[in-house]
């Protein structure tokens, strides 16, 4: 097999997962909403369980909802059948996952679980399967093919598992305005963590890497500051250094479309007056609240008495590069 043979038949394998996950788009429906309401009016634990890859997908759903705020563990059924049933309550949500529906150990266990109290969601790919008919709500996560070209090894199948359960994690973060510094709390070792647990001051520029443009200036010297830093904002502080306003390259570019004459036009016709401040000595994980809220990656950071002390860029809170919203 050629290194070009090699290419494409990986291709091949990312095109049939990601053919896989696109397929759940169209069969999105009420069951989905009839979950998250269950979930989010339980008052006990989700608790996920399956056999084999399937338990694997449900190890990381499980991981992905403790670390976005609902609590949650696995289950493994045959182990539940030795008495780990016990730690399932009727305030549980129990979500089972088999894509065939029909594993024979996730399926003895299901009545159990049941006759407790606990609610059933399945995710699986055969809608008529004895797990289905035993689920108070089921999702549909089939596939079309599997990746394997036997047809036999989960692949496109377990990566929709997986796609539906992140789906779930990402809507309950929303629902449950889950923010970053709730993350931080749950995180406490990661790098992610570590950075959030710390002040302002350790991440902001100063000096001369701060772009200052002054009140009256025209806007050519603006947009000049602007490019030299390269940080998308300047900030126009008067003659004692304190902020007047902000000036960003949307406010450029909203400039152009609109035909100002920038060279003949001064600083104060643009900027935005009064814009979001951080203090330096404010916990960082504030000031990515601040940027998420409000949808912005630059902060000024200025005394109690305004002035200008330092700028704060979303990347340098978070490592430029560092890290990653999925947890890398």
């Amino acid at each position: 097999m050629t290194s070009q043979n090699i290419i494409e038949q990986a291709i091949v394998v990312l095109k049939t997962e990601a053919e896989g996950i696109l397929g759940l788009v169209d069969r999105m429906d009420h069951r989905f909403n009839e979950m998250v309401d269950l979930i989010l009016g339980a008052t006990g634990r989700i608790i996920v369980g399956g056999i084999g890859k399937s338990g694997i997908v449900a190890r990381k759903i499980v991981a992905t909802l403790n670390s976005t705020g609902t609590r949650s563990l696995f289950l493994h059924p045959v182990e539940a059948m030795h008495g780990d049933l016990g730690i399932v309550g009727a305030d549980d949500v129990f979500i089972a996952l088999s894509s065939s529906g029909e594993t024979d150990e996730l399926n003895i266990l299901v009545p159990s679980i049941r006759s407790i109290g606990c609610r059933v969601v399945a995710f699986t790919g055969n809608l008529e399967s004895t797990l289905a008919r035993e689920s108070h709500i089921v999702i549909d996560v089939g596939v079309k093919r599997e990746a394997c070209p036997l047809g036999l090894a989960p692949t496109a199948s377990t990566t929709a598992m997986l796609a539906m359960g992140d789906a779930l994690a990402v809507v309950l973060i929303n629902l449950k305005q889950f923010k970053p510094s709730d993350f931080k709390k749950v995180h406490p070792g990661g790098r992610l963590g570590q950075r959030l647990a710390n002040d302002v001051r350790d991440f902001m520029l100063t000096g001369d890497l701060i772009p200052l443009v002054s009140l009256g200036t025209f806007m050519d010297r603006a947009v000049a500051e602007i490019d030299r830093h390269g940080l998308g904002v300047a900030f126009i502080v008067d003659s004692g250094n304190k902020l007047s306003g902000i000036i960003t390259d949307g406010d450029i570019r909203r400039g152009v479309a609109r035909g100002i004459d920038f060279p003949r036009v001064s600083v104060g016709e643009v900027m935005t007056s009064n814009p979001r401040t951080i203090a330096p000595n404010a916990p960082a994980y504030d000031a990515l609240n601040l940027m998420e809220k409000y949808e912005i990656t630059v902060l000024p950071v200025t005394s109690e008495r305004g002035e200008v002390q330092g700028i704060l860029h979303l990347h340098d809170i978070l490592g430029k590069g560092e890290f990653k919203f999925n947890g890398t």
